[in-house]
């Protein structure tokens, strides 16, 4: 039975690589695709392939996750199924009102919510979640928001005489570089968070020592591909929502948001913080958007958005802990697991929907 249970988690930790891939595909893309530096069907595919590349490059990541939030000795593979779930469900719910908020603090919250409803305060690594999570995302959209300001100040200089037409051309091209670098490290960052709980089941199942230095190569492998394919599909809501909504940016603009995003996620992933790769390129789009005028910025968006982000970590963590609680049914882990699939099957209808309905023209 705990064999099966294992492979329910898998799964589902799998499930939910894809919703982080498609849920935070405007992550490398929302700038290039609203500035028309790339068609979405070209974006998409590109920011894909470079998911899957990046994937391979850090495990600090995945060790933080796997070791660092929780005390693997106090938890239970239905423990992690149930958290699973309960990050997924959130997902869905913010990509559903189109808002970007953080798939890491969903996956965090999630475990959180679900190992505190099966051994209480004591089994969450406190001083792990402040560290690494909460003063990380804090930090990380501020600083992007003050980086693509500067950057964006410096490079309005360096233009400053040079015809707008031939400027947009240059950065339309540079954005193809900077949106590949951006796309990169979201691999680097996102991926490694699946890759992180499915080693934790390892663990918790005797699979996997508890001081590996690298996630098995299967679960590499295996999470970078529902990853990439997750960003392939496209979570086109949320990708008008960055493009468009929060900011009218431009070649410079996206240009500038999305090399102070990606070099802010290279430092974070190399130190192991699973920061939010959503609260920083929007953090960097505010700051880029703002380099006109800060009136330039819809802060009613951004207000919205900001309320997601608080929402995620609790929000997550209550969906979670009733999963939790659901597991302790007769048959309760094939009950979450069947929920688990009713809301693959939902998100399947509702991304074909969206796709119709949303995918903007090409440029």
């Amino acid at each position: 039975m705990e064999d099966l249970t294992l492979v329910a988690v898998i799964v589902v930790a799998l499930f939910f690589d894809f919703t982080n891939g498609f849920h935070d595909t405007a992550n490398a893309i929302a700038t290039s695709v609203s500035t028309r530096a790339l068609t979405p069907r070209t974006a998409v595919l590109l920011a894909a392939i470079l998911n899957f590349a990046g994937a391979f490059v850090s495990f600090a990541v995945a060790a933080t996750i796997a070791k660092g939030i929780v005390n693997a000795d106090a938890i239970t593979l239905s423990v992690i199924l149930a958290g699973l779930v309960g990050a997924i469900t959130w997902n869905l719910i913010t990509w559903f009102l189109g808002l970007p908020s953080s798939s890491s603090h969903a996956l965090i919250g999630g475990i959180a919510g679900s190992a505190i409803a099966a051994s209480g305060l004591d089994v969450i690594n406190w001083s792990g979640i402040w560290n690494k999570v909460v003063l990380p995302g804090l930090l990380s959209p501020t600083i992007g928001f003050v980086a693509a300001l500067a950057l964006m100040f410096a490079l309005v200089w360096v233009i400053r005489r040079r015809s707008p037409t031939r400027v947009n051309r240059v950065f339309r091209r540079a954005q193809i570089v900077s949106g590949s670098f951006v796309a990169f490290t979201h691999g680097t960052n996102d991926a490694q968070k699946t890759m992180g709980i499915m080693s934790l089941a390892l663990i918790v199942s005797g699979h996997l020592d508890a001081d590996f230095d690298r996630p098995p190569t299967w679960v590499i492998v295996s999470a970078a591909l529902a990853m990439a394919l997750g960003t392939y599909a496209g979570g086109w809501r949320i990708i008008k929502t960055m493009g468009t909504r929060i900011a009218k940016i431009d070649p410079p603009q996206g240009f500038a948001a999305q090399t102070a995003c990606a070099g802010i996620l290279w430092t974070t992933a190399h130190y192991g913080f699973p920061v939010s790769t959503t609260q920083t390129i929007t953090g960097c789009v505010m700051g880029a958007g703002a380099s006109r005028r800060f009136s330039a910025v819809r802060w009613g968006i951004a207000g919205n958005i900001a309320v997601a982000w608080i929402l995620t970590l609790p929000a997550a963590a209550f969906v979670g802990a009733t999963m939790e609680l659901v597991t302790r049914m007769p048959a309760g882990n094939l009950v979450v697991f069947v929920l688990a699939g009713t809301i693959a099957a939902g998100a399947f209808i509702g991304r074909r929907y969206e796709t119709r309905r949303l995918l903007p023209a090409p440029g």
